[in-house]
């Protein structure tokens, strides 16, 4: 039985933050019923590439394994007596609709705690339930813009970029799981279920960490440093003879270990690099020593030599590498999880590893109202 196999979830949300978080909750075993409306989440159109012998995108794939899928149309007033019968008996609701867009409907967080007391709702939303911009619509790219992580990701004195990947939607979905499994737990106490209200403004603030406190703290306004850390040098890429590689330095030890397999030893005595204050406030002269040496070998033998000496080091994977990565592998992360429209389907592993009630995969995301009946 999985951790959360008592804990029933009624998941009204689309794209990827909710989807994100009720995933989360299925993979730890909770019983979740994705509420779609007749067109289906948008994320089942967002494709090329789909489902070989499906017409499932990919992008829908990565963010609903486990879950069921019925089709109602809340619009209707008997979708909404339908939607408010599967409330009356879920433990977790979580919706992503804009700010008041379903109490028009009277699932709101007041009407739908009025007939189950015990309910669990979450609304994950652009800017929250309160403030000047609440009425906003809100997505990842201008989020991610918006919340400061743009400035400080790319180029140093290129243009801003975001992330690769929708990481303020995928970072709110995982603080909305966080949210919903601490309101549970308070409710073993109190009997009582509550609204949380997760936004992605907020959660993209929050998640600033370091170059947040280098402000709030330190007052310095953080910039663009390329593949370079505010805080720590060295602690980025270097160009090898052949590729590029990682460094991580970490400690003054480690800056010994590295600089000695370079044939530098003398840097680690050096009053200007000794220390990581020092190093930091010398970066370009120590970087541009580093990056001379590092250009006369070629990127695997650094990174054995790296790796004899303790030396946090690693090559830039591409995505098809990582799937291939033996520790990866070793770890459970590339998971075949079978679908009625293809047996091969594989998607990405679950990173929680507990003891005695280990992540499952049961199901595979649902095809549209697969189960209705």
């Amino acid at each position: 039985m999985g951790a959360l196999s008592h804990i029933k979830v009624l998941d009204l949300s689309r794209i990827l933050a909710g989807p994100w978080a009720t995933q989360t909750l299925a993979d730890l075993g909770a019983d979740v019923l994705k509420v779609e409306s007749p067109e289906g989440d948008d994320t089942r159109r967002w494709g090329p590439p789909w489902l070989e012998g499906s017409e499932e995108s990919a992008y829908f794939l990565c963010a609903n394994r486990g879950k069921r899928s019925v089709c109602i149309d809340f619009r209707s007033p008997e979708g909404q007596q339908r939607v408010r019968e599967l409330a009356s008996s879920a433990d977790v609701l979580v919706e992503n609709f804009k700010l008041g867009g379903l109490a028009k409907y009277g699932l709101d967080y007041e009407s739908l705690a009025a007939d189950n007391p015990r309910l669990v709702y979450c609304s994950i939303t652009g800017f929250g339930q309160t403030g000047p911009y609440a009425a906003r619509p809100g997505y990842d790219f201008l989020i991610q813009a918006m919340g400061g992580l743009m400035s400080v990701t790319g180029a140093a004195g290129g243009e801003p970029q975001k992330v690769g990947v929708a990481l303020s939607d995928i970072m709110t979905g995982l603080y909305a799981s966080i949210g919903i499994l601490a309101a549970l737990s308070e409710r073993e106490q109190s009997g009582k279920g509550q609204h949380v209200d997760l936004a992605l403004l907020d959660v993209t603030a929050a998640t600033l960490a370091n170059q947040a406190s280098n402000f709030l703290v330190g007052g310095q306004v953080p910039t663009r440093l390329g593949n370079a850390h505010p805080n720590i040098v060295p602690y980025q890429a270097f160009a090898t003879a052949d590729g590029h590689c990682i460094v991580a330095v970490g400690n003054d030890r480690q800056f010994g270990s590295f600089v000695t397999e370079l044939g530098l030893a003398e840097l680690a005595d050096d009053p200007r690099f000794a220390s990581n204050q020092g190093r930091v406030e010398n970066r370009e002269t120590l970087v541009s020593l580093l990056e001379e040496r590092m250009l006369t070998r070629n990127r695997d033998a650094w990174l054995a030599a790296f790796e004899a000496a303790g030396v946090p080091a690693g090559p830039i994977n591409n995505v098809d590498e990582v799937f291939a990565d033996p520790q990866v592998l070793a770890r459970g992360m590339r998971v075949k999880l079978p679908h009625p429209d293809n047996p091969d389907l594989e998607v990405a592993g679950n990173p929680i590893k507990l003891s005695r009630t280990p992540v499952e995969y049961l199901r595979p995301p649902p095809k549209l109202g697969e189960h209705d009946d």
